[in-house]
């Protein structure tokens, strides 16, 4: 049976794809439709039967196959419903298509769905769990690249450094932040650190236990730490809070904290004629 429909498949396989995106465009959200390309959509699906042949074929690479193909759907972002779906929909596809044939009859129906069945659920329990340590592995990843881009800390000046916040700092981020600012400071033997919080959108308690906590750690390893970016409604909510800032030296914009850095640094800003 596995020679019967390993046949079958590579002699039709393009009428089975095409028959096989018509039924999964229906069954697919149109949103999904959207934003993949009708050429992405054409190749991934023949890619997706030649898996299957190779997974007739017992080939030696199919498990590499298999975690490939998992990742490209992955990062292409089809739902695992999608795929599971699509591989039950083959099955009956294929079975039409060899039934119109006369290839399956009455006299070999039985053994073709035995054959199907423990032919596909293995299958699908593979793409399954392919899918999951893919999908799984590409959430990590992303978390990592965001947390490392959550709290960078730079150096714009020999011996300060800034470190801009944003979004919202809860006690993860906030380890992160101490973790990125010692490391930072000696890595480019900063004197002044000036963490910008623009872009957070809230400072409450917590946010401001947070921020001292990063201020006091930087401190032990000799450096002073700086706030800016304060907005108005920012300073009346720590100023509601009851919020102790008198360790911070403070300012609204990061040029001014700049421009205090470099004083505490013994710089100035010059400005020379004619570039005021």
């Amino acid at each position: 049976m596995d020679k019967l429909v390993y046949d079958f498949i590579q002699e039709h396989e393009s009428n089975l794809v095409t028959l096989w995106m018509e039924e999964m465009k229906g069954e697919a959200d149109e949103k999904f439709l959207q934003v993949i390309s009708d050429q992405i959509f054409v190749k991934t699906s023949h890619d997706f039967v030649n898996l299957v042949v190779s997974h007739l074929e017992n080939s030696n690479d199919f498990s590499t196959r298999l975690r490939e193909f998992a990742e490209k759907i992955v990062r292409l972002g089809w739902p695992l419903t999608f795929v599971t779906t699509g591989l039950r929909t083959f099955g009956k596809i294929l079975y039409k298509q060899m039934t119109d044939n006369n290839i399956i009859a009455t006299d070999n129906s039985f053994e073709f769905v035995t054959y199907y069945e423990d032919w596909l659920t293995p299958m699908n329990h593979e793409i399954v769990n392919a899918y999951t340590a893919s999908w799984e592995k590409t959430v990590s990843l992303q978390k990592m690249a965001l947390q490392e881009l959550s709290a960078p800390l730079i150096p714009v000046f020999d011996k300060i450094t800034v470190m801009p916040l944003v979004g919202t700092i809860d006690t993860e981020r906030a380890r992160l932040i101490i973790e990125n600012l010692l490391n930072g400071v000696v890595k480019h033997r900063a004197e002044v650190v000036l963490i910008d919080i623009t872009g957070v959108p809230v400072v409450d308690t917590m946010v401001a236990h947070h921020i001292i906590q990063a201020a006091d750690a930087v401190r032990l390893v000799g450096a002073k730490c700086m706030l800016v970016g304060i907005r108005p409604e920012i300073a009346q909510t720590i100023v509601n809070l009851g919020i102790n800032l008198n360790q911070f030296k403070t300012h609204s914009t990061l040029r001014k904290g700049i421009e205090q850095a470099l004083e505490m640094t013994n710089r100035k800003i010059v400005h020379t004629e004619g570039h005021k």
